[in-house]
């Protein structure tokens, strides 16, 4: 276990004020390891404010390069990082954000081959994917492995958060995803487009779960759907209920294979 220095003591000490967090909840910061799955803009805005919250160890997955068409909303990333790989570019710029957070890039896409035993040498993961097949493949691995997973999405001025811990009677992704059509799920912002803003809210209230998560603060929103609809200025939560027949997390599941998911 890794103490807090003199000096993260004093830049931590807005948050250490925290009944909720306190020392021990910052130290517990400092130990964890967080994988974070996707520098798109939800991963940029959750990365950002996890690292400058002193979490000691984040791992960077992106097998993606900066594009100019990025530079709207993925804050880590700039002009002169075009072309470059998105997690390696997110590690420069959280480098300098806190010197005193370690960081691993993994400049690769998530791929079942892997994400086992990467998951299994983390204490929470952060899906920032943007893409169906990648958020089934960590649902399942980490309702394989109880790994508590943070799950964001956005889209137009619209976005979603939503907190799996693999409790008994508490549902997984692969749950709550069967109310979508396979058009919804799998529509990307190249197609209908995004609000910047909306992305580094969406990636925001992931870093919130997050370390609501690690220090033992609070209520997660697990079996919730976090709602945002940006254009309307609303939030809503709707109560999010077990399939019992879920072929993840279901009574009698038997899936303990990616390709065994029928996706919606």
């Amino acid at each position: 276990m890794k103490e807090l220095t003199d000096q993260e003591l004093l830049r931590y000490h807005r948050q250490i004020n925290l009944r909720s967090v306190d020392l021990d909840g910052q130290t517990a910061l400092k130990n964890a390891r967080v994988l974070v799955v996707g520098l798109g803009g939800l991963g940029c805005a959750a990365a950002q404010y996890l690292t400058v919250a002193g979490v000691g160890q984040l791992t960077l997955v992106d097998g993606d390069t900066v594009d100019v068409s990025n530079l709207q909303r993925q804050v880590l990333h700039h002009d002169s990082r075009i072309g470059m790989n998105k997690a390696e570019s997110a590690r420069q710029t959280l480098t300098v954000l806190n010197p005193n957070c370690q960081f691993e890039v993994i400049p690769h896409y998530l791929d079942e081959s892997s994400a086992l035993a990467l998951v299994a040498a983390h204490d929470l993961v952060l899906d920032c994917s943007d893409n169906l097949d990648t958020r089934n493949l960590l649902n399942l691995t980490c309702f394989m492995q109880k790994t508590p997973l943070v799950s964001g999405a956005a889209i137009r001025f619209e976005g979603q958060v939503t907190v799996f811990r693999w409790l008994q009677d508490e549902p997984c992704y692969h749950c709550f995803s069967q109310f979508f059509s396979s058009n919804q799920v799998g529509q990307s912002c190249v197609e209908a487009g995004v609000l910047a803003p909306i992305v580094g809210v969406v990636g925001s209230l992931q870093a919130v779960e997050a370390l609501k998560l690690l220090t033992k603060a609070g209520t997660p929103l697990s079996s919730q759907l976090l709602l945002i609809d940006g254009l309307n200025g609303q939030f809503r939560a709707m109560k999010l209920q077990k399939n019992s027949s879920c072929v993840v997390c279901g009574d009698d599941a038997r899936t303990n294979s990616y390709s065994e998911i029928d996706t919606p």
